[in-house]
């Protein structure tokens, strides 16, 4: 059974910055596709970024240009960059994986077999 733990979320204003981390303590993720998601109250999860074990990467149209998910191998974690934040990224952030060490591409649906217990992230002034 993989563990997934989530850190970096808080309180940020608009227009700043927060970095999420996805670590698997005492796992390797090199073999694993695994993507970002989140969900505000009262709405659907969705898939904000996800990251092949290549390194292709996929975003959700309203985060391109403002986050980043990117692979730190001698840490061991994924991070999720967020730039320029609003009030509309408020959500709970997830982070999932799923043992996928061929495929050079990765799925933002949420067919990932292991799932982390998310961090809130609040965009308020």
């Amino acid at each position: 059974q993989l563990q997934l733990v989530e850190s970096g979320g808080g309180l940020v204003q608009p227009g700043g910055s927060l970095r999420l981390s996805c670590v698997a303590p005492g796992v390797t993720l090199d073999s694993y596709a695994i993507a970002w998601f989140r969900q505000a109250p009262g709405k659907e999860r969705e898939g904000v970024a996800c990251i092949s074990v290549t390194r292709g990467t996929d975003y959700l149209e309203p985060v391109k240009g403002r986050f980043k998910i990117s692979r730190a191998v001698a840490r061991n974690t994924v991070y999720l960059q967020m730039n320029s934040l609003n009030p509309e990224d408020t959500a709970v952030y997830y982070c999932a994986a799923s043992w996928n060490p061929r495929s050079p591409v990765c799925t933002m649906s949420p067919n990932y077999a292991y799932w982390g217990q998310g961090t809130q992230v609040t965009v308020s002034s």
